[in-house]
């Protein structure tokens, strides 16, 4: 039972289910089900896919998920940023209009992307969600909501475009603004309004759904296509069939794939970690990989598109009280229901209503909030946003997806190469060491001894810049004794021990006689393979900086000038073997 539950988590909460969380876990099911039919069937739209894929995807992930997944409360489908992704890649490899090829290259990226998430987990690479910055994420997630607001616009204003770019885009919506349908416009900004009051005056009620009932009602009983307002069409119904993906298109879509498991998981742990029950462990990162990664596998098999986890149908199932991953398979049984019995109705759904389900789920994605708590705290993360947002403008979303992940990984090695180094005195009266500064000038300072706290890991990348500044300080004091205070370095690079190595001689040429203190236990094993212990003998490495202080202070001869001073201390027996820089 251990090996099941350990890989089967359903084998681990479903004995201990509580029969009082049934009926939570009903309620909270038809609910986040009547959220998922609409949200789903318009994220389909924005891959530019049948509707009906969008309810095949969250049949099967909501099934599947529900048996592998960590999280209680978490709602697997898909998003509105896998669906803006994926309409990015799938017409490279799909003619337009020919819905077969297109079904197959669906099918075949869900596949990719669920072998890539499988694999992570395989792989342990749980870590790859710390890829974008939070501050990327959110730039990131703002461009995908312009670009879907912008798509959808056409349908609102009754009118075709031929998609080319961002840019373009809105440029050709302005030039075609003169052949505005006026029926679509009014039915548009109406169902704008009714169902963003929904979500204002009674935001427990399912606002997507109440608002598709409304576009279907009004559709069939004005006759909306006679007025000239553009409908869904034909929605086949009953359940998926098994199909199988073109694996001939696997190498024109690996890297998009690449680039949607990446979003999926970033997405899926997300929304795991933030409607976290309390009390409850943080999902696993690992088995979340295998259990999303399976779940977009099987699902391949089944028409589908590629899915993940989603905030808003997560956070409608925890407000609604959901108790467990029961709830999902209660969404997944309504969906079967709706597939059954009410896909012909789907079919009598305005565009123009389906646009404003999707633009109000692309409002969502766009939050100025927190761009102000960003700029608020740090403005060069607030210009990362900036840059993440435009790149998916203007390059597109793949490519903004890869310049989202560069710009995080160039923000966190810009941030590693300028990790301070802190000059250090004593508050008076106390062992307290802390940097100088204009808040503490009455600070205590030793002449002839310089104390330096360099912060963060040190390796290839940072280690010469560092070395640098120590050099400047060095030069600025012209210190008898440097002590380096090394609490603050967790780990020290090979090339970093080297750049010691290599800076002993040099300074023992300009006296100055250097010691560490305060090593982790790592840093202090790095430090012993190196020949730098053999120099010092561990002599010149103390506990505390008040060791420091104090050998400083004994070994100083009171009637001493400071440059006798410094060359007794270098050439005394004991300090020949001192390591300094």
């Amino acid at each position: 039972m251990s090996w099941l539950e350990k890989f089967i988590p359903i084998m681990e909460w479903l004995p201990s289910y509580r029969k009082e969380w049934l009926r939570c876990d009903v309620v909270a099911g038809l609910t986040t089900a009547a959220v998922i039919i609409p949200q789903t069937m318009a994220y389909a739209a924005i891959a530019g896919l049948p509707l009906v894929v969008g309810l095949y995807t969250s049949l099967v992930m909501l099934v599947v998920y529900a048996a592998l997944g960590t999280s209680r409360l978490l709602s697997v489908s898909t998003s509105s940023t896998i669906a803006i992704l994926a309409s990015g890649a799938l017409p490279l490899v799909a003619p337009v209009g020919d819905a077969a090829r297109l079904l197959s290259a669906s099918s075949t990226l869900s596949l990719l992307v669920g072998a890539f998430l499988l694999l992570g987990g395989v792989l342990r690479l749980g870590a790859a969600a710390n890829l974008i910055s939070d501050p990327v994420r959110i730039g990131f997630k703002a461009g995908i909501g312009l670009s879907i607001l912008l798509n959808q616009v056409p349908k609102l204003l009754g009118v075709h475009i031929t998609h080319a770019g961002f840019f373009q885009d809105l440029v050709a919506i302005v030039r075609y603004l003169p052949e505005t349908s006026l029926p679509t416009l009014t039915l548009a900004l109406g169902m704008l309004g009714l169902m963003l009051g929904l979500k204002r005056v009674t935001p427990r009620l399912p606002a997507p759904l109440i608002t598709v009932t409304v576009g279907i009602a009004l559709s069939c009983m004005i006759g909306l296509d006679r007025l000239g307002i553009s409908l869904v069409g034909r929605v086949d119904s009953g359940l998926p069939s098994f199909v199988l993906p073109d694996f001939f298109l696997v190498k024109q879509l690996w890297p998009a794939a690449l680039g949607i498991a990446l979003m999926s998981f970033v997405e899926t742990a997300a929304a795991g970690r933030a409607f976290l029950p309390s009390g409850d462990l943080p999902p696993q990162a690992n088995r979340e990989l295998v259990a999303t990664g399976l779940a977009t596998l099987i699902a391949s098999f089944f028409q589908s598109m590629p899915g993940g986890g989603g905030s808003s149908q997560t956070a409608i199932n925890q407000q609604a009280g959901a108790r467990s991953q029961l709830s999902g398979v209660v969404s997944a049984a309504v969906v079967v229901a709706a597939l059954l019995f009410l896909a012909p109705l789907f079919g009598m759904l305005p565009n123009a209503t389906l646009a404003v389900v999707v633009i109000v789920a692309g409002i969502g994605l766009i939050s100025p909030t927190e761009f102000r708590a960003v700029h608020s705290i740090r403005t060069m993360e607030f210009h990362w946003a900036l840059v993440a947002a435009s790149a998916v403008m203007v390059l597109g979303t793949l490519k903004g997806l890869l310049v989202a992940v560069l710009v995080s990984i160039l923000s966190l090695v810009i941030r590693a190469n300028n990790h301070p180094i802190h000059v250090l005195g004593r508050k008076p009266g106390t062992n307290i060491f802390r940097p100088l500064s204009p808040e503490h000038l009455e600070d205590e300072t030793y002449p002839g001894l310089l104390l330096l706290r360099p912060e963060g890991a040190i390796f290839f990348a940072n280690a010469p810049r560092l070395g640098q500044k120590i050099r400047e300080l060095v030069a600025q004091f012209k210190p008898q004794a440097l002590v380096l205070d090394l609490s603050a370095v967790p780990d020290m690079e090979y090339t970093a021990v080297m750049m010691l190595v290599d800076g002993e001689e040099k300074a023992r040429g300009d006296g100055t006689v250097m010691s560490l203190v305060a090593l982790s236990p790592n840093v202090k094993e790095i430090i012993r393979r190196s020949s730098l212990w053999e120099r010092m003998e561990g002599e010149r490495i103390f506990l505390t900086l008040d060791q420091a202080v104090e050998w400083f202070e004994r070994q100083l001869p009171e009637d001493a000038e400071p440059d006798a001073a410094r060359e007794e201390m270098l050439h005394a027996g004991s300090y020949q073997r001192a390591l300094t820089l």
